[in-house]
Formats: C-alpha cells, structure tokens, sequence
C-alpha cells in the first residue's frame, strides 16, 4: 500500500500512510575536518558578496527575540492541521481504502496531532476524571460518549493509568473499534501509548495511519509554510558558519546557490517529528545584530527584513538525562511518554514512587530541562530534551516506540 494523498497541504508534507510503512528520514554523511574546510574552500571560490558572507563567530549573532521567533518560527496552527487531517481522512474514505467506520491514527509525542483533533470542529470526547471505574460503568460511560457519530478523541493516552485498575476503558474501547461496533469517529494516539497496547493487546487489527515522516525535503517545506510569505517575502536562513542557504526551501530554481545538509541533519536527529524539529530549529536561529537596532514605544523591535542565520547543530547543547545510581529517573520519564504527561498524583500511581521521592526526582529531571510543568500542573518531557530522553530509555532497556 501506497501512501494515500497526492495533493498535500505544506502544514502535512507527508501525507497520511499506513502505520508498517514509516521509516527514519535517511540519515546524511557526517562531515568530517576536511569535508567542511572544502565545503568552505568551496565556497569562498563561488565569489560570495562580502556583505553576504557568514559571521565569523556565534558571539556576533544574538538569539532571536520572542518576537522574531512568532514570525520566523511560530507554532503551527491546530485548525489548519485539523481541516487538513479531516479532509485526507475523507479523502481516503472517498477512495475506498478504508472500510473501518473509526480511524486511528498513531503519532509520536510532539506531532501535534492531538490538538489537530481538538480544533477539528468535531464532537471531542474528554476523558472521565475517575480512570479507575469497573467493568459495568466502562460499558455504560462508553455508550453514552459513543452514541453519536462525528466524534473524535485526541489523545488515547489519557483514558488510562499503568495501573491494575487503570487499563479497563482503553480495553473496551479499542474491543469495540477492532469488532467495528462504534459509531464514525476518530481516535489519535501517541506512539508510546499505542507501543503499549500493541503488546498488551497483540491480537487488535486496527489499521492505523500516521503522517508521513519530515525528510529533509519535506522538512524544508514545511518550516517555509510556518513562516509564511508575508509583503516582506519569503524568510531566508542562512548557515552561520559558511553561510549556505536552509530557507528558501530549495526549489530546483536556485542556480549557484549552496545549499546546506542541515535540514537533512535536523530531520534525522529529530526522527522525523515536526515537535521536536521545530523546537530545535528555534533553539538553533540567529539574529542580524541591526534587527535589534529600532525599538517600537512598547520595546519589541521593529521589522526590518526577512533573515536570520542558523547556528550548526554540533554547536549546539541540548538537555539530557541526569546520571544517577537509581531507575526512578526512567521510571518516571517512561511513564510521562506512555502517558503523554500525568500529574503528581497520576505518577505516583503510574511510577510506583512515593511522594517525596517522586518530586524530588521530577524537581531534578526539571533544573536539568528534561521536564517541563505545564500551568494544568501536568508534567512533559520537554521536546528539546526528547531526542536524549529516547536514546537513554533505550540504553536502558525499557521499550520504546516504534519512531
């Protein structure tokens, strides 16, 4: 099977496909001394305008401004993935390549596809705040919840806790999606959540679907779309250290123009996940020192042009794992994954740490970025932190995700 849609929207470059068909973006070659003296060597005999040249130093160039970061970086916007998602859904109904009434779709962490699903205009089905309910009122609060069609859940993760009496209403939903005896609906679940029921359910044929990974390419794109091409016009980024191009996203069009493997790079250190690409690709751009130069009455700077520099990802230092003696670190941190965030009192349950020693535990994780409290007071692993969290749980032994 093919991936489903032809003519895609930038905010999903990749489409929706299969869930057995997602693979790693390819990985580049890594640059060694001499590969990236010839790449500069290169450079400099493509007669670059002095005033085009890269700076010399990442202490010349301030990090972008709040500010600058919303018009060269900002969030996606829920409703436009949302109306995309739907419509490639519809799509695909349309096209006879799904004969289930409800579509599961699988994504990691970050993806943003639960909050696609919120801001998708359709009937959205919060979880009860009791999890640990019996048999009998699982049954009775699901038919309630499914008796109308056009509904969807976000985010699976959040109708169950890793506990004897925590798993009851995922079981009876996912059992009455495989029979097919819901009504049209759409439920989204994170990786690690669905990772999780694969094992502990392995006879569910569900068929699930998943966007398309961010190669380079499409990662291209889709940074371009988040920036958006306004009368200043396109963004253009730049690499600090020889000063070839990211942004605009390559074309075919673009003559002597030298292009970097940083998007490449990005795609494979990120996995292919636009959460975390996107917060690293924040974390890694930088200002023209003159776009700081004029101030409005309120403080924040004027605009002054569409371009920014972009530090190299071996310059960069992002959040890992604390050592410690003890397994409560990837106690807790596979537990906020499998669960895509829980509060104090749901990790106690979920961790099978006490009290204290669990907000110890989370105050450390948390001076150290690798997890983040949200106002909800739900904790997160921080997507910066996401890459470094993935490879230590899997040093460690404990199961990961399939992406």
């Amino acid at each position: 099977m093919t991936e489903h849609t032809q003519n895609r929207h930038p905010c999903l470059p990749g489409g929706l496909i299969p869930l057995d068909q997602w693979r790693v973006p390819e990985t580049s070659v890594r640059r060694t001394l001499r590969s990236a003296l010839r790449d500069i060597l290169d450079q400099l005999k493509a007669g670059i305008h002095p005033d085009d040249q890269a700076f010399k130093s990442l202490d010349d160039l301030p990090a972008l401004s709040e500010y600058q970061l919303s018009r060269y970086a900002p969030v996606p916007d829920g409703k436009v993935f949302g109306r995309e998602l739907v419509s490639q859904l519809e799509s695909l109904d349309k096209n006879g390549g799904q004969s289930r009434r409800c579509r599961v779709l699988v994504a990691p962490p970050y993806s943003g596809v639960a909050e696609a699903l919120r801001c998708s205009g359709k009937r959205v089905i919060v979880p009860p705040e009791n999890l640990l309910m019996t048999e009998s009122e699982i049954v009775a609060w699901w038919d309630d919840q499914l008796g109308e069609a056009g509904w969807v859940i976000p985010e699976l993760a959040d109708f169950w806790i890793r506990h004897r009496l925590g798993l009851g209403l995922v079981r009876e939903l996912l059992a009455r999606v495989a029979m097919d005896q819901v009504g049209e609906g759409i439920v989204g679940c994170s990786s690690w959540c669905w990772h999780f029921w694969g094992q502990f359910l392995p006879d569910l044929y569900l068929a699930p679907l998943t966007p398309g990974p961010l190669t380079a390419d499409r990662l291209s794109l889709w940074l371009e779309h988040l920036a958006g091409d306004p009368p200043a016009g396109k963004l253009v980024a730049r690499m600090t250290r020889d000063g070839s191009y990211v942004l605009p996203a390559p074309s075919g069009e673009e003559g002597d123009r030298k292009y970097s493997e940083f998007a490449r790079d990005l795609a494979t250190l990120s996995r292919g996940n636009p959460g975390v690409a996107l917060a690293i690709w924040r974390r890694t751009l930088r200002a023209r020192p003159e776009e700081d130069a004029d101030k409005k009455d309120d403080g924040t700077p004027v605009p002054v042009g569409r371009q920014c520099w972009v530090a190299p990802l071996d310059q960069l230092s992002l959040p890992a794992v604390p050592q410690s003696s003890t397994s409560q670190s990837g106690h807790i941190i596979h537990a906020l994954l499998l669960h895509n965030g829980l509060t104090v009192g749901q990790l106690a349950l979920a961790a099978g740490l006490s009290g204290q020693a669990l907000r110890v535990v989370l105050a450390r994780l948390q001076r150290a970025d690798v997890v983040v409290v949200g106002e909800d007071g739900v904790y997160q692993v921080s997507p910066l932190a996401y890459p470094g969290v993935r490879r230590y749980l899997q040093s460690k032994g404990y199961p990961v995700d399939g992406f």
